[in-house]
């Protein structure tokens, strides 16, 4: 899949969000899927080729802290030209609400998580009075997202209380390997300045109000008033903006600073008891990572703590709020050095079976569930192998060498098909188009002029096309349009696997017989008046680089697709009813050729309808419906649009008999 990422914090930061979007994205990248992070930054530019630098502003009072800026239209620009599979918005800043907004406007499936509990910050920053709108504000963003993801099922509940929607739980793993007991540091625990038998207190975390700092050390502070005989000592893990205001507050506790990797595992191993006092986490990897160093835990039964912890079998516990309770684990540790130990023998066998590979298989099966329910109304990448058996696809009005043609698109089509005949309903290449080429310069040749027209995607077609040819040995069969009318003066013509022809009957597995032909030759202008339909050409050149243009204003507003020219032809008159007659005239053709149905083009406007006895089949076009008509080996014939052909092949579905009876209908719409 194709993953685009935002956050506001990434690593190199230090925090519990940025590690853990470290750990999801590098898992996802090692089972193949193209993950691209879009972080906050103050910088301009791009970090490496997987992440992309968001502008920013520093939290005011909180410099370590970005706080991403509104940026949907750089999202819908990135988004428009490398659609994602889907998006994963880690944070709730402006910057992650217009990531939202941006991947909706463009029905790009949206997964949030829920990594801060922001509307319990309020409290801590004295803002108590604007929690009720925090979460209001947060309830109706995680809403708008196909999914919302939490670390525990205490979360989710709490959420679903709230009124939040479609909430998926996904845990928190942990370095087993990495934060290991056999990492205890003898000369570590002497630069603390500890002797043997003492026991050290940490606490390991950002420095802030939030994580209820002030409590624990106090807490300690009071135990080493009331047992001043037993040896302890309390040691501080971590920076932020508590940081000045806790050393002087605490003078004896040992502060250590940032710590990182191998580093901050020694410092976890040398520690005997993790002290984890906070109250306003969404899960806490601290304390998954203090149990695998095999250390005893202190800790309010929530978040992590609800989720693993054991009271007195792999830690001690005490109610949310309970300060007296906490108290009362913390004594009961310093009083029993046999029970630290056995503690941290259970805490790290609990957590051994923790790893992170079981939550990047979570985490992709989730994403994935989310791409494949809505993709639907965009165009779902399905499976690299994922092919489609059938007997014959019928293809019409590409127009190669015109800007507007899908010729990727129309190429990874048939890459996810596999027939034994490719019949080609005219109008492929574009003569006429190439003949203008793409301005007037004098003194050009005409084959310099079709080249300035020619685009490589177009030559990449033609070589899926020789391919097949060859190494599936597939016969194609290409029918002249009228845009394509110079290959008239060679037919007809066989060249191995290749035939072109005027017409062809068509023998389906089931014994009908269907009469292919582009159908030019029943509109009155494109046979006798070749100027004014070279004239009505350009006119519909014009009118689709009108539509180009309306679409990315559209885009650029926050607005869906429109096709400006579909419309057009939908609403007049003489159109529709051009329409009609030539259905008619091709059914009376059928008719007289003693054929049960006919397959067509030229119209650009998909069709699978009976016309009295006679079924009528339109290929559509490859310029903006994209649409084909595929023969299953049963004999049965279906005109399908691209995009819920990638959605059912996505699914698994595609080409079966239950598929083609519910798929949608593609016929007069």
């Amino acid at each position: 899949m194709r993953i685009d990422v935002v956050t506001d914090t990434y690593e190199p930061d230090i925090n519990g969000v940025a590690l853990t979007l470290g750990r999801l994205v590098g898992g996802l990248r090692m089972r193949g899927h193209l993950v691209h992070v879009m972080r906050a930054s103050e910088r301009n530019g791009s970090f490496d080729p997987g992440e992309t630098a968001m502008p920013s502003l520093p939290l005011p009072m909180y410099h370590e802290v970005k706080i991403g800026l509104p940026s949907a239209d750089r999202f819908r620009a990135r988004w428009m030209k490398k659609r994602p599979d889907v998006v994963y918005v880690a944070t709730e800043s402006p910057m992650g609400a217009s990531a939202v907004k941006a991947a909706r406007t463009l029905e790009v499936p949206v997964v949030m998580g829920f990594h801060t509990n922001f509307h319990q910050y309020m409290k801590d920053y004295h803002f108590s009075r604007l929690e009720t709108a925090a979460v209001n504000y947060l309830r109706k963003l995680h809403n708008r997202a196909g999914m919302t993801v939490v670390p525990t099922e205490e979360m989710r509940r709490t959420l679903e209380g709230m009124g939040f929607e479609r909430l998926s739980v996904m845990g928190r793993g942990v370095d087993a390997v990495l934060f290991n007991p056999a990492r205890r540091d003898a000369s570590l625990r002497q630069s603390w300045g500890v002797w043997r038998d003492e026991v050290v207190f940490g606490v390991v975390g950002r420095l802030a109000r939030e994580k209820n700092l002030v409590t624990a050390l106090g807490l300690y502070t009071r135990l080493q008033r009331e047992f001043p005989d037993c040896g302890m000592k309390m040691v501080v893990v971590g920076d932020g903006p508590m940081m000045n205001s806790l050393r002087s507050e605490f003078p004896d506790a040992v502060f250590c600073g940032m710590r990182r990797g191998e580093d901050l595992a020694r410092h976890y191993a040398a520690m005997d008891v993790l002290l984890f006092a906070s109250e306003t986490e969404t899960f806490g990897n601290v304390l998954l990572e203090g149990m695998a160093s095999g250390l005893a835990t202190v800790s309010y039964r929530y978040a992590a703590s609800a989720d693993v912890v054991l009271d007195g079998i792999n830690g001690l516990q005490a109610e949310k709020g309970d300060e007296e309770g906490f108290y009362s684990a913390m004594r009961r540790l310093l009083e029993d050095g046999e029970m630290i130990r056995r503690l941290g023998k259970q805490a790290r066998r609990t957590v051994n079976s923790r790893t992170w590979d079981s939550i990047h298989d979570r985490f992709e099966e989730l994403l994935a569930s989310v791409a494949r329910e809505e993709n639907g109304t965009g165009c779902a990448r399905p499976p690299r192998d994922a092919v489609l058996e059938c007997r014959t696809v019928f293809l019409s009005d590409l127009h190669l060498g015109t800007k507007d043609c899908k010729a990727d698109e129309c190429r990874k089509f048939l890459k996810h098909v596999r027939a034994g005949k490719i019949v080609l309903v005219g109008d492929i290449v574009d003569a006429w188009a190439l003949s203008r080429g793409s301005r007037w310069r004098g003194g050009e040749t005409g084959l310099q002029r079709a080249a300035s027209r020619w685009r490589r995607r177009h030559t990449r077609f033609v070589r899926t096309l020789l391919k097949k040819m060859e190494q599936e040995d597939v016969e194609v069969l290409y029918l002249r349009g009228n845009h394509d009318d110079i290959l008239e003066k060679f037919l007809p013509f066989h060249l191995g696997g290749l035939k072109i022809a005027r017409e062809y009957v068509h023998q389906a597995a089931d014994g009908r017989r269907y009469l292919c032909v582009h159908g030019d030759g029943f509109d009155a202008i494109s046979t006798n008046h070749r100027w004014l339909a070279m004239l009505g050409s350009l006119g519909y050149d014009v009118l689709l680089m009108v539509n180009r243009f309306y679409n990315k204003y559209r885009a650029w507003r926050g607005r869906e697709y429109y096709s400006v020219s579909r419309a057009i032809k939908g609403r007049v008159k003489s159109a529709v009813n051009f329409i009609g007659k030539y259905e008619e005239q091709l059914q009376r053709l059928a008719v007289k050729r003693q054929c049960d149905g006919i397959i067509a083009g030229h119209v650009h406007h998909p069709a699978d309808t009976m016309v009295g006895k006679v079924r009528y089949l339109n290929c559509g076009d490859w310029v903006e419906t994209m649409s084909a008509v595929l023969e299953y080996g049963d004999g049965r014939m279906e005109t399908v649009l691209y995009k819920d052909f990638m959605k059912r092949l996505a699914y698994g579905k595609c080409g079966t008999m239950e598929d083609a009876e519910t798929s949608p209908g593609t016929g007069d719409s």
